[in-house]
């Protein structure tokens, strides 16, 4: 075996790794800031009375959005009254894809390693190989 090219490689990754993982932090800073900015913004042209102005041929303008979201308690209740009222359209069912994975690797292992016939056809099964990465203890090192 090439250890040069096995370390190399596991540097590689890792070094990836790291990038993706300061490029998120990054990202998360910049967005911060970008609320932080905008939010700074609209006060002054509230305050100003500005509507709007056009600067190095952008319009920048003020604008109201309506936000909500459920109250995560009352979810059940807020599904229900939709339905009730006609609205059961905006309800859109989702799966957590980690718990779904866990799902499906039991199954398949409760079938003699085959997929259920009741998933065959429903479900797209494949495997990946990748390298987990942790700090090594005294002893791995």
């Amino acid at each position: 075996m090439d250890e040069n090219k096995l370390f190399a490689l596991a540097d590689a990754l890792t070094s990836l790794r790291q990038e993706r993982d300061d490029l998120e932090q990054r990202l998360s800073e910049v967005n911060a800031k970008i609320n932080q900015v905008d939010y700074k913004l609209c006060e002054f042209m509230t305050e100003n009375k500005t509507q709007n102005f056009t600067r190095d041929g952008k319009q920048f303008y003020l604008t109201n959005k309506t936000r909500a979201s459920a109250l995560s308690e009352f979810k059940e209740d807020l599904y229900a009254a939709l339905r009730e009222h006609g609205y059961g359209d905006l309800i859109t069912e989702t799966v957590n894809g980690n718990s779904f994975n866990a799902f499906v690797t039991e199954q398949i292992d409760q079938n003699d390693d085959q997929l259920p016939k009741w998933l065959d056809g429903l479900v797209s099964v494949f495997e990946k190989t990748t390298v987990v990465v942790r700090k090594a203890t005294n002893k791995t090192k």
